[in-house]
Order: C-alpha cells, then sequence, then structure tokens
C-alpha cells in the first residue's frame, strides 16, 4: 500500500510541476513539442520493451487487428490532449488546462451514464455543481473555457478505451506513440511542415531538453501502472487531484496568471463537486468493508 500510494503520487506530482520544463521549450512550437515528445518517448519505450524483452503484445496485435483500431483511437485522442496542454501552458493559461484534470473525473461520470451506468444523487447533484460552475465562468468571462473542456473530454475518453484495451500500460503507450510517430517524423523533417528545426538549430541545453521529452513522458506513466495496482480505485481518485492542484498554484503563483473573484466563484463550484463525488466514491468503497468486518482476517 505504501510503496503504490507513494508511486502513484509521485506519478501525479510530476504531471503537476510539467508546465515548468513546458516553460523550458516555450519558443518551440506546440505541434512540435508534441512531435518530439512522441518520437523520443517511442525511442524511450523501445529500449525499456528491449531490455525487458518484452513483444508478447505484439503478436496478440498481429492475431487481433481489432486491438490496433482501438489504439488508434485512443491515440488521437492523446495527441490531441497533448497539443491543447502544450498551447495553453505555453499561452499563459495553465489555470485554464488545470481545470480540465479537475473535471475529467466527473466526465467519466458521464460517460457512465451513457453507458447506462446509473448515478446516486448525490452523484447528480456533484455534476449539477460542476456545470453551474462551467455555466458561470462562461458567463462570467463571455467565453467557454474550451480549453478546460476539451482536455476533459479528451483525457476522459482516453481513459475509457484504455480502460477495455487489452494491453498494459507500457505496451499501450508504446502503440500509441507508434501510431502517431509517422505524422511526427513528417512534421519534424519536411522543410514547409511549420517546424523551426530547433533541434538542429538550437542550444545544446535545447536539444537535451527536447530529448528528455521521452523520458518526462514515460516514467510518470509507469510510476502510476506500478503505484495503480498496488491502491484502491477510491484512492487513487483522491490522489488525482495532485496534479491540477500543482498545475494552478503555479499557474497563479508563479506565472501570475489572473485568478479574480469570478473565476474564484466557478472554482469553488467545482471544487465543490469533487468532494461530494470523492465522499460518494469514499463511502462506496467503505460499505463492503463496513459490511464484512471479517473479510481481512478471512483472507489472512
Amino acid at each position: 500500500m505504501f510503496l503504490g500510494i507513494l508511486s502513484a503520487g509521485t506519478a501525479f506530482t510530476l504531471w503537476g510541476i510539467f508546465p515548468l520544463y513546458l516553460k523550458l521549450l516555450k519558443s518551440v512550437p506546440s505541434l512540435e513539442i508534441l512531435s518530439h515528445r512522441v518520437m523520443w518517448s517511442a525511442i524511450f519505450l523501445g529500449l525499456i520493451l528491449a531490455y525487458r524483452r518484452q513483444w508478447d503484445w505484439v503478436q496478440s496485435i498481429r492475431a487481433r487487428p481489432r486491438i490496433a483500431l482501438a489504439f488508434v483511437t485512443s491515440a488521437a485522442m492523446l495527441g490531441a490532449n497533448w497539443v491543447i496542454y502544450i498551447w495553453a501552458v505555453n499561452a499563459d493559461r495553465i489555470v485554464d488546462a488545470s481545470l480540465g484534470y479537475f473535471i475529467a473525473p466527473l466526465f467519466n461520470v458521464l460517460f457512465g451514464v451513457l453507458l447506462g451506468e446509473r448515478l446516486k444523487p448525490l452523484q447528480w447533484t456533484a455534476i449539477a455543481l460542476a456545470g453551474g460552475g462551467v455555466a458561470w465562468l462562461t458567463l462570467s468571462t463571455g467565453e467557454l473555457p474550451w480549453i478546460g473542456l476539451v482536455l476533459a473530454i479528451t483525457f476522459s475518453l482516453y481513459g475509457l478505451i484504455r480502460k477495455t484495451a487489452a494491453l498494459g500500460a507500457l505496451e499501450g503507450l508504446s502503440v500509441e506513440t507508434l501510431v502517431m510517430l509517422p505524422l511526427a517524423a513528417l512534421f519534424l523533417l519536411l522543410p514547409d511542415s511549420g517546424s523551426s528545426h530547433a533541434f538542429a538549430s538550437g542550444s545544446v541545453s535545447l536539444m537535451l531538453m527536447l530529448v528528455a521529452a521521452g523520458p518526462v513522458t514515460a516514467v510518470p506513466l509507469l510510476l502510476f501502472a506500478f503505484g495503480a495496482r498496488r491502491i484502491p480505485l477510491s484512492v487513487v481518485g483522491l490522489l488525482q487531484y495532485i496534479g491540477p492542484s500543482i498545475q494552478m498554484m503555479l499557474g497563479v503563483w508563479l506565472y501570475h496568471e489572473a485568478f479574480g473573484i469570478n473565476r474564484q466563484i466557478g472554482f469553488a463550484l467545482i471544487w465543490t463537486a469533487l468532494a461530494l463525488y470523492s465522499v460518494e466514491a469514499l463511502w462506496r468503497a467503505w460499505r463492503p468493508a463496513a459490511a464484512n468486518p471479517s473479510a481481512d482476517r478471512d483472507g489472512q
């Protein structure tokens, strides 16, 4: 349990401080950063797979081509999520980006409704409050918080697809990066693609930071996969707020993004919704254990 919490908590913390890394690459266009992230992630993951001699999944894809189709869809969601997030950070809209990861769990609940799940009254209340928060942000600023909504929708759809995927975290991310790799390589190599060719023309430090996109992408995911297998989903649900909380604090306190009273009210509604959602999730996780207190003793 301790190792699981430590690993998952570290993963969410690394995702939280990710804007610090992206700010160092602010001179590089967002699509170019995305392309380097895909390319170096593919190389880094390939080295891990080679070291572990973990190639059985290749035969699974050959035997069941529909697996590859699922990962093409998840790769599209992941790529869209990455490029919007990268752009938002370097456009000084980290607070807007953090909103997406705050409300993503509630979109997971909504997608569950679309798949036939029934919600409890407290869950409906949480969704209504979050919807009110989004509506308030829209009316008070005169602009739909599209960055947060796009990030939440793409991240939730990505999680929904991966939840039913036949491959593990390492193999799945490897397939997704391979799906995106041809487009990334074309963007980096073609002369009129819009790339600044920062890797070839930039400083040594910039080159090293672009190469670091591989481990920066893969390490948190592997830590999360290690931790999530060892702790209850209710604990994972609480830990996941570490990332957007750190992102929001960086945006407000370090980069001095606007966070006036109207935004505070909108975020307060959403945080209240998340509190209700978390309480309901913990209650559901606690009730079976309370109903059968001897289960743990019997299992020892």
